[in-house]
């Protein structure tokens, strides 16, 4: 008898045990956080959502960050997850065009995100959808050395007349006024970008990046001829050099600005600068008529089209807008938030670019190697590092480059 009553009990607790165990959801995540400080807060962010949503166990995948290249275009088209993290702007088109990613533009208007994260809106809508979240950027603009400026006796510029107003003097204390390294070619490719949202803005910018205007189009030609005023004044080896050597010219004093993204700031400091001798501007005005847009790589999270829990996967991009979720992601990460709400540390770098970024009304652009195509890219890079040295060649960079545009886009 008792063991009956004991198999019946069991039995008892065993059914009513069984629809808790049924609520259990799964949520899987693919990821290529496979550097420490992304996968630690990719770990906290994890964490966070499942103590506020029990009922959820969220499954990460992570990938090696070349891989996950490749292994995106696989998994979207087989076995996909429920999320996965990527880029904005042109590199999530593709997917976007090709029905690969989930609109969730009632994720923005249900939780406010198109003031919340507006600095992001132009960068993740595409046909006047959403089709993820932004989680995480930095800033680029112009880092200076303050002692060098003390020396040339100038003030920090805000107008391009201005920059180059002062590069006059940095020349007759024998410092360059701009220095680079483009070996790896692309940080020629922040400057081309500034000058062009400067002088044309972002959505001019987004056209010539996927392809809908001629290189040879006068409007391209303006930016060659912004640039072509400050390359006497730049370093003259910068084809032969990588990013970190014309970080050292910084360092040295032997160049006053360098174009370059937030990343950089370690190098300066391994350097020996300091929050005294370091400064960061944002990028002069050309054209005032112009909406201040700025250049800021962002890390996005999307639901995959073959998600099998939407639902739990939206709650999750809802989680990851808010404002004290991207604050400790990327207090972890040691980049941006996006939510304007959010918080920085005291890095005064971080501050500034929070600020600038929060502000920037006429768009966050990519990157001209994420926002063009791996070879527009690339013969575009190799274009920017010829002009520097050659200026004189404009006229058959931008021939070669159309052509390119012509093939590379014809599909």
């Amino acid at each position: 008898m008792n063991i009956l009553k004991t198999t019946a009990l069991t039995a008892l607790v065993g059914a009513l045990a069984m629809p808790a165990m049924a609520e259990q959801r799964v949520l899987k995540l693919f990821t290529d956080a496979s550097d420490p400080a992304p996968k630690a807060a990719f770990e906290q962010l994890v964490a966070g959502f499942e103590a506020e949503n029990p009922d959820v166990t969220v499954e990460v995948n992570t990938f090696d960050h070349e891989g996950y290249k490749t292994a995106i275009r696989n998994f979207l088209t087989a076995d996909s997850p429920d999320l996965a993290n990527w880029y904005a702007g042109n590199r999530m088109a593709p997917f976007v065009k090709a029905g690969q990613f989930v609109d969730v533009s009632d994720v923005w208007e249900e939780n406010g995100l198109k003031d919340s994260l507006s600095s992001a809106l132009s960068s993740m809508t595409i046909d006047g959808k959403q089709w993820g979240v932004p989680y995480t950027y930095y800033q680029w603009g112009i880092y200076y050395n303050k002692d060098v400026y003390a020396k040339a006796g100038v003030d920090v510029p805000t107008t391009w007349d201005e920059f180059i107003s002062n590069c006059e003097k940095f020349q007759e204390i024998g410092v360059d006024c701009l220095t680079t390294g483009t070996k790896a070619l692309w940080p020629a490719a922040g400057i081309f970008d500034y000058l062009d949202l400067r002088t044309n803005g972002y959505d001019f910018h987004m056209q010539l990046t996927n392809g809908e205007v001629p290189w040879t189009d006068e409007r391209v030609r303006n930016v060659f001829a912004e640039w072509a005023k400050v390359v006497p004044y730049t370093s003259k080896n910068v084809a032969a050099i990588d990013w970190q050597d014309a970080a050292s010219n910084i360092v040295q004093g032997k160049a006053a600005n360098y174009v370059m993204g937030n990343f950089a700031v370690a190098t300066f400091k391994d350097g020996g600068m300091t929050n005294d001798t370091l400064g960061f501007m944002d990028f002069p005005t050309i054209n005032s008529d112009i909406p201040r847009a700025e250049e800021a790589p962002t890390d996005t999270i999307h639901i995959p089209a073959g998600a099998k829990n939407v639902e739990d996967a939206k709650k999750f991009l809802a989680y990851l807008a808010r404002a004290d979720v991207q604050s400790e992601v990327n207090a972890t990460l040691g980049q941006l938030p996006i939510n304007k709400n959010s918080e920085v540390g005291d890095d005064p770098f971080l501050q500034q670019g929070f600020e600038v970024l929060s502000t920037a009304e006429g768009g966050i652009a990519q990157f001209f190697d994420r926002d063009a195509p791996a070879q527009m890219a690339k013969a575009g890079m190799e274009g920017f590092q010829e002009f520097m040295a050659y200026p004189d060649h404009l006229d058959a960079i931008l021939e070669r480059l159309e052509k390119m545009r012509q093939r590379i886009y014809k599909d």
